[in-house]
């Protein structure tokens, strides 16, 4: 595979600590490559080396002549003054930007819902990233470097950004570097992935799943690596490795190292014991929502919701950005009242909230981490055990030396970690999360669904974190033009749904298809012949790509180039699937 760009022996330092000690790593052509790590140590400076904005204090990084980069920071550089419509496209005219395809499905897929004349100044914050967002894939890269591309973004925005990453470029061409905490995410854009830590960066192969399964393996042989973080490593490895939803589809391992890396971890809950503990605490009687509706200044934003909260249910809450959530997290919350219907709350609710605001933070934010457990009840018992607010906040990842920092020095992570201590100690019965994985890094995620794996009450979740959703919670929800209706099928039939509502939506391809001549009965059975071989072809490349993943997790992880091999056979065999799967919607669309 052709050089891209590399790094040799770099070292960065800052005043304060050694960020990176003499890192050493290269990005070949097709390398789609997923960055994780603890926050604070180094993804986005690595990104920043690597994209040249960032000036390593020794070593060099190499480029190929002419390569052309593009690089999304965290950080807003928009003009204020610009529109969106030439944030986007610049000074293109509307018939060259409008006549190229890619650029129309960056701007449907991104900014279908934003005023094309709007002047940047007047967006919120999420509206600003999709704009960057969408300008950055508007052009032409051999490499793209993204930096936390997710945030701000709905569900079906994550979807469709993944679905735009995948076939971008074809499998042995482009280069994609991207930080994110989404594992989702990862899973389905990523075939490999750098873990960085400790000065240095382990490189691995595939996606977050197979990152988690050779993680473990690697920390099992060397032993080296503390107990705790290794078991809760092992505890994901065995929900991924038994039918995590989001990949039951097309598992990304199916090998016998992960049964036997598994074998002895029990499932991430005992739902039967919780469920006792739940009616124990809480009676029956949780929050009744019944005909329940709210309107706004006339304009209906919730309609005839009928749900009866269970004690010990674990539900997450889907739906677009603007559908009504955060309305109807104020009514199970009481905060807002219902403009009809009614809220039926049980006598014995203790709710807990964890918002997006850090409003339990306002009034200690001058005080010392220690000064805020040392007011806090002396323990809270989790997983059976009594566990003090020190210990429940070293579970969450804080340590010693975090203790005397100042609240409002925390960064945004651990703000949204000591948020969750606090609720969690004033001991809850029910709790509500709403967007609980803003800020938080891959590991501190693994930690805090640990936690809420033995909370004995009623969870509800709202999240645009697909993986977070179907970890933690045991149903879903979504609010869909201002109704709340169940999803038996989970995230996969709520994108199915919006898909078809999109679809109804889009008049002018209905008439085109309407107006269509109908094919011939020659033509529908060569196209019926075509698509029955078509999907035969899928199934074996399906089982091919499935024995690949299982030689890659039981090679040797030291044999590079046999590693190799590998991997360049799984890229040929997705791409080949990539291509026939694209085949496969053309013809379905014929046939139909």
């Amino acid at each position: 595979m052709a050089h891209l760009l590399g790094a040799e022996s770099l070292h960065l330092e800052y005043p304060t600590r050694v960020v990176f000690d003499s890192i050493t790593l290269g990005v070949a052509e097709g390398d789609r490559i997923g960055i994780v790590g603890r926050n604070g140590d180094g993804k986005s400076s690595l990104l920043g080396m690597l994209a040249g904005k960032i000036v390593p204090d020794s070593g060099q990084v190499t480029r190929r002549g002419g390569l052309r980069m593009g690089v999304l920071d965290q950080a807003d550089t928009l003009d204020s003054m610009d529109t969106v419509g030439h944030a986007i496209v610049g000074d293109l005219a509307e018939h060259e930007w409008a006549g190229d395809t890619s650029i129309r499905d960056v701007i449907a897929g991104l900014v279908a819902d934003i005023d094309w004349a709007a002047v940047i100044g007047t967006l919120s914050g999420g509206q600003r990233r999709r704009v960057a967002l969408a300008a950055l894939l508007t052009g032409d890269w051999d490499v793209l470097a993204l930096d936390e591309p997710t945030n701000h973004l709905d569900l079906e925005g994550i979807v469709w950004l993944a679905q735009h990453l995948r076939r971008r470029w074809s499998a042995s061409a482009g280069g994609l570097l991207v930080v994110t905490h989404d594992r989702w995410f990862l899973d389905e854009v990523s075939t490999r992935t750098w873990d960085v830590h400790d000065r240095t960066v382990d490189a691995y192969e595939g996606g977050y799943a197979a990152y988690v399964l050779q993680r473990v393996e690697r920390e099992r042989q060397a032993n080296t690596v503390e107990a705790k973080r290794q078991n809760l490593m092992r505890k994901e490895l065995a929900w991924l490795g038994r039918g995590a939803p989001a990949r039951t589809a097309k598992p990304k391992f199916r090998i016998e190292a992960a049964n036997n890396l598994i074998a002895d971890v029990p499932e991430p809950r005992n739902r039967l014991e919780l469920s006792r503990l739940a009616v124990a605490r809480l009676g029956k009687d949780v929050v009744d929502l019944l005909d329940a509706g709210v309107a706004f200044d006339g304009r209906p934003v919730l309609t005839g919701v009928e749900w009866r909260i269970a004690p010990g249910e674990r539900t997450g809450i889907l739906g677009p950005n603007g559908a009504g959530k955060s309305t109807l997290l104020g009514l199970i919350a009481g905060t807002l009242s219902p403009t009809s219907g009614r809220v039926k709350r049980g006598k014995t609710v203790k709710l807990g909230v964890l918002d997006q605001q850090f409003r339990e933070l306002t009034d200690i934010a001058d005080d010392r981490v220690r000064e805020v457990l040392a007011r806090l009840k002396t323990s809270v018992v989790v997983d059976g055990k009594e566990l003090t607010p020190a210990q429940l906040l070293e579970r969450l990842g804080f340590s010693t030396q975090h203790l005397s920092a100042y609240v409002h020095d925390l960064s945004g992570g651990q703000k949204r970690r000591l948020q969750l201590l606090l609720v969690l100690m004033a001991e809850p019965n029910v709790l509500i999360l709403d967007e609980p994985t803003n800020d938080v890094d891959t590991d501190m995620l693994a930690a805090m669904e640990d936690l809420l794996d033995s909370w004995p009450g009623t969870l509800i979740v709202v999240s645009h974190d697909r993986y977070l959703l179907e970890r933690v919670t045991d149903q879903q929800y979504a609010i869909l033009d201002g109704r709340l209706r169940h999803l038996p099928g989970g995230v996969d039939e709520y994108l199915r749904l919006r898909a078809a509502s999109d679809a109804q939506r889009v008049k002018p391809d209905a008439d085109r298809r309407q107006s269509a001549p109908r094919p011939s009965g020659a033509e529908e059975r060569s196209a019926r012949k075509e698509l029955n071989a078509t999907e035969r072809k899928l199934e074996r490349l399906a089982e091919r790509i499935a024995r690949i993943h299982e030689q890659m997790a039981a090679h040797d992880q030291s044999d590079y180039e046999g590693l190799g091999r590998l991997n360049d056979e799984l890229r040929e065999a997705e791409a080949e699937t990539s291509a026939l799967e694209e085949r496969w919607f053309e013809l379905s669309e014929f046939e139909g």
